[in-house]
């Protein structure tokens, strides 16, 4: 013989009492409470009234600090470091194809100006003196290209054309430049710029 199941949740007696005329929150709220069940006395309205979008506990809103990035005597070694080598790779590129190449000007000067406002900031100081970094190692990568080139020519090594010979280098760089030799230098200053501001 099978025994009657009992439903699993007896129905629970609402807050307070027994219902009253069907309704089982009726008498429960206090006189000038909002909320059945809420103590009287207790404060009305939104608790949150008087502040502003954004705003925790009356205070102002969190603004993230700008980061630091205006060093300037780091923006100027980067600079210098960056043109050097930047000089030296150019130099190897122009030596080893024994002409010069546009893009690599560009590239000089870009990667100069870049770098230094990476690291120093969007400082129009920094953008100048980037430009006249730029503007050095394009001139210092067409002197090692060209020691390159004379050195095998001559059949000697780089460092005694390039440290030894400077003075005649110098010399032959003067009686070879052309339109595009001064051009290539015009374009990396001009390239320190654009890197400049982008990085900014």
């Amino acid at each position: 013989m099978s025994q009657p199941v009992q439903p699993p949740n007896p129905p629970q007696q609402p807050y307070g009492g027994q219902p009253t005329d069907g309704n089982p929150y009726a008498g429960q709220q206090q006189p000038g409470t909002p909320y059945p069940g809420q103590p009287a006395g207790a404060p009305t309205g939104n608790p949150f009234a008087g502040q502003q979008p954004g705003q925790f506990g009356g205070g102002m809103p969190f603004a993230p600090a700008a980061p630091a990035r205006n060093n300037i005597g780091l923006g100027v070694l980067t600079a210098l470091g960056t043109a050097i080598v930047a000089a030296i790779l150019y130099g190897v590129i122009a030596g080893s194809i024994e002409r010069e190449v546009g893009y690599a000007a560009v590239g000089v000067g870009f990667l100069v100006g870049f770098a230094a406002s990476k690291v120093g900031g969007a400082n129009p100081l920094v953008a100048v003196v980037s430009a006249a970094f730029s503007l050095g190692a394009v001139f210092l990568g067409q002197l090692v290209g060209m020691s390159m080139i004379l050195a095998d020519g001559l059949g000697v090594g780089f460092s005694e054309v390039f440290f030894d010979h400077f003075g005649d280098l110098l010399n032959v760089w003067k009686h070879e430049a052309d339109f595009m030799t001064y051009l290539f230098l015009a374009l990396g200053p001009i390239a320190a710029f654009g890197g400049a501001k982008r990085a900014g």
